[in-house]
């Protein structure tokens, strides 16, 4: 992103007269009614309050434009002190525009958030709903006048910083309060970017005032400046963002960001009152202002011939134009009152609804560049702006009587008197607790006292039991004396000897063990019978099973014929399907011809396929619905296995052409057309079929939902296998091509280098041929941009796997390379490589550190210079090389 300053000053705005115009009228005058004041200028009569405020700020020139621009004039000249902007058409002519204020390239980011963002800001604390929008080409600064920190240079801080500092110095945070949500609109989908789990947020609109939420995004409360910017560095990894011709970093998203403001600004306190329980009835709610401050930062508009987008880049250019037109017809719409204003053409016009033809006060800032060679983008910006300035809008204050806070008021008292009552029932329950303490004593010296008497008690009795024991034990010595002495005597009595019927018992045993070996015999008896019976049907279905078999191999020998004759019929289906297709083209050349200037081609071959490369490049939608149609994608796969040769080349090149077409690649997947693919890759030697299957999965390969699907079936190992085999340079390049699409995803890093990608791509060097290193770079470049992107979000931790996987010698080799594809993709891929302070040691041992030197200072593109230079200054490493080879940067 270049470096630009800016501003705008709001104040009374003064067209200059209309006979020193030289443009239309459309063009200079002013969406407001003037009359004639001194000097020849113009007056405002009745500059509405809600009108749309536009702003131009002028982007200096970047080091590329002073080279390439340097015989040339710029394309606008701004007079500030006039309120007036000059187009040059030529060296003689130009037209003149006037804007409510102009912002040379001197301008200050102090001076522009005064101008353009403060009125609206202050706005938003009175009350009103507020929105600032920043709208212009690609690479003329939008996001650095917003979205700036100012981390580096603390004067560089954009408008969404400075309006916060703004917002927290004016609020009280304990009566106010500040809410906080950060989303992206990419390829018309709304993504939360605090959030990037919450990919699908949808709009909902109020049926009664028509106010437009989203219910699904993240809302974080700010209490402090730091949390604040924390927010913004975490929205800002997660947004989307590519490098094109134009920018190294171009926004492919619009990032909103939704400030909402709550201030108490009145009500009544309770009154004084000899009696507190009166107060609640002398307060009176307080008054609640509600403003909303909506800062957009707009995607680019770009020329994609000259972006040089391409692939998922072009769809992301597409998409943002798309909502950009939507937006330009609503403005338009706006401004010339027209009864319908189409606000549900997109999501982003639904989204600013309240900002053109609402109730909220709107600034637009555009940015446009200096350079000639941009001419027709800087004048869309200019008309697209003043167009913005015809719309007003009807301001409306949002204020409520906050009953909450009433609520809350009440709360606090009915606390006071809960503590009260508390402290109260506190007092009763000692005093409770201490009576019942001294009873609790007197009933324990009772209880004590009466223990005791029953301790005493029970000793006694114990006392008078023992000496019973005793008494009667003497006694009964006594009597045993005396039966000794009387001559008594206790000998063994004569018992009864019992005769066991020992014979009974055995003759019982005998008969059970009888029993026991006659079931048995039955028993072997019986399996005998089972096994004649098994044998006997073993024998009978001897002959039976010889007459299936030979049924069988009948029916498998049909079957193979009649698959046969399927693959021919389906191989003469798809030659007549493209003489079909060479006949209609050639029919169509040949009328066209006839009826331009009656001159006949001169021979058959050379405008047919004229014919066909037009309707290639036009998209051939016609013919392969027409193939859908009469052979079904389920054939076209099937075609992939066939025998014939010529029939599966047919085949793999129909379902390459289909790949290439983001709609038909669900289906080819759901289908099973990726792993048809890789199974040709695995198991075939033609190297035609290997090149377009190849081709088919890179084109399938930038589709991330397919990468994941190409990973899981071993897409991975089969490209490895095929980069090692392969020597055909289209071959190569193909393959490299579903590598670098697989290099840009960072769930799959782990996975390419634990596979063999990695090394595979580096394997392929061997090629030499131009096209296969610029794919290789570009692979390496997307895998180093993921691992620093990684590094920034915590996720990535350790050395990188390029260096582990010994890439540097290659990439410092191919840093100054002469050509200019493989050459930026590398610098990128060093600059990515060393924002990550573990990998500083190795490039300063590899080399590295004087490429990086030199990148900071010879590269052709201002923005990879400024990343070097930047990189090479927040290393405290690279720093400490650098002073002591005496190196300055």
């Amino acid at each position: 992103m270049a470096t630009k300053n800016g501003g705008f000053r709001g104040g009374s705005f003064k067209p200059s007269s209309a006979t020193n115009h030289k443009s239309s009228s459309f063009k200079s005058k002013p969406p407001v009614r003037r009359t004639a004041s001194l000097g020849g200028a113009a007056k405002d009569v009745s500059d509405a309050p809600g009108r749309v405020r536009v702003a131009v700020r002028l982007r200096p020139k970047n080091a590329e434009e002073s080279i390439t621009d340097a015989d040339y004039a710029d394309c606008v000249e701004l007079q500030p002190e006039l309120k007036r902007l000059k187009l040059r058409k030529n060296n003689w002519d130009s037209d003149t525009y006037e804007f409510d204020e102009l912002l040379t390239e001197f301008s200050s980011q102090k001076r522009v958030y005064e101008v353009v963002a403060k009125p609206v800001v202050e706005s938003v604390l009175d009350g009103y709903n507020g929105t600032v929008l920043a709208y212009g080409q690609t690479g003329t600064g939008k996001t650095f006048t917003l979205g700036e920190l100012g981390e580096e240079d603390i004067s560089d801080r954009g408008i969404m910083v400075r309006s916060m500092e703004d917002i927290l110095a004016d609020i009280c945070l304990d009566t106010d309060s500040v809410f906080v949500s950060y989303i992206q609109l990419y390829m018309e989908t709304i993504q939360d970017l605090l959030n990037p789990a919450n990919d699908n947020i949808p709009i909902t609109e109020d049926p009664r005032t028509g106010e437009v939420s989203l219910p699904g995004a993240t809302v974080v409360e700010i209490r402090d400046q730091n949390s604040f910017l924390d927010l913004l560095r975490l929205g800002e990894a997660h947004r989307f963002a590519a490098n094109t011709k134009l920018n190294t970093e171009s926004s492919r998203s619009h990032a909103i960001l939704m400030i909402q403001v709550k201030r108490s600004v009145g009500g009544g306190e309770p009154s004084s009152s000899e009696d507190e329980n009166q107060s609640v009835k002398n307060c009176d709610p307080p008054i609640v202002r509600k403003g909303k401050l909506v800062v957009v930062d707009l995607a680019g508009s770009e020329r994609v011939h000259k972006s040089g987008s391409e692939g998922h880049t072009l769809e992301e250019a597409k998409a943002i134009n798309l909502s950009l037109t939507a937006l330009g017809k609503c403005i338009n719409a706006l401004a010339e009152n027209s009864p319908h204003v189409p606000v549900r053409d997109s999501k982003l016009t639904r989204l600013l609804r309240d900002s053109f033809g609402g109730s909220a006060r709107t600034s637009l800032v555009v940015t446009i560049g200096p350079s000639p060679r941009h001419r027709g983008e800087t004048t869309s910006t200019i008309l697209f702006g003043q167009r913005a300035m015809k719309v007003e809008n009807m301001l409306r204050i949002k204020e409520e009587f906050d009953y909450k806070s009433l609520s809350k008021r009440l709360e606090v008292q009915l606390d006071k008197l809960i503590a009260e009552g508390e402290r109260r029932q506190k007092a009763f329950d000692d005093e409770v607790r201490k009576i019942s303490l001294e009873a609790e004593n007197h009933v324990s010296e009772v209880e004590r006292k009466f223990s005791n008497e029953l301790e005493k008690e029970r000793t006694k009795c114990q006392m008078d039991y023992l000496e019973s024991i005793k008494k009667l034990e003497e006694k009964w010595i006594m009597n045993q004396q005396n039966q000794q002495k009387n001559g008594f005597s206790n000998g063994p009595c004569d018992r009864e000897e019992r005769n066991v019927p020992l014979s009974e018992e055995v003759a019982e045993i005998k008969k059970l063990l009888q029993n026991e070996i006659q079931l048995r015999k039955t028993a072997e008896e019986e399996a005998k019978k089972l096994k004649n019976q098994l044998s006997q049907l073993t024998s009978s279905e001897g002959g039976g099973t010889a007459e299936f078999v030979r049924l069988h191999q009948m029916l498998e020998d049909e079957a193979y014929e009649k698959k046969k004759l399927q693959d021919e019929i389906t191989s003469l289906q798809s030659q007549l399907l493209q003489l079909t297709f060479e006949g209609d083209q050639m029919r169509k050349y040949i009328e066209r011809l006839e009826s331009g200037n009656g001159s006949r081609p001169q021979s058959l071959t050379s405008p047919s396929r004229h014919s066909q490369n037009k309707d290639r490049e036009n998209g051939p939608k016609s013919s392969f619905n027409s193939l859908f149609e009469q052979v079904g994608l389920q054939r076209i796969l099937s075609m992939l296995e066939s025998e014939d040769a010529n029939t599966r080349i047919h085949a793999v090149k129909i379902v390459a052409n289909l790949a290439a077409e983001e709609t038909n690649q669900e289906r080819i997947v759901a289908a099973g057309g990726l792993t048809s693919l890789l199974m040709l890759l695995r198991s075939y030697e033609d190297e035609t079929v290997r090149r377009v299957a190849a081709g088919a999965i890179a084109n399938l390969a930038m589709n991330e939902a397919n990468q994941e699907h190409i990973v899981a079936e071993g897409g991975i190992s089969l490209l490895s296998i095929t980069a090692d085999d392969a020597e055909d340079p289209q071959t190569l390049r193909m393959v490299a091509g579903a590598m670098a699409n697989l290099c840009g995803n960072d769930k799959l890093q782990v996975k390419l280098r634990a596979e063999g990608g990695i090394r595979a791509l580096l394997g392929m060097v061997r090629c030499r041929h131009p096209d296969v290193l610029s794919q290789i770079a570009r692979g390496i470049a997307n895998f180093a941009k993921c691992e620093s992107r990684g590094a920034t979000q915590g996720s990535k931790t350790g050395k990188s796997l390029l260096l582990e996987d010994g890439a540097l010698p290659w990439i410092v080799q191919h840093a100054n390379n002469e050509a200019s594809p493989i050459r930026r993709h590398i610098e990128l891929a060093l600059c990515h490589l060393a924002q990550h302070e573990v990998n500083v040691k190795d490039m300063i041992a590899g080399g590295a550190l004087w490429e990086l030197v030199r990148i900071s200072r010879d590269c052709s593109r201002e923005d990879i210079r400024t990343l070097a230079r930047r990189t090479l200054i927040s290393s405290p490493t690279f720093q400490a090389e650098l002073s002591r080879l005496r190196v300055e940067i």
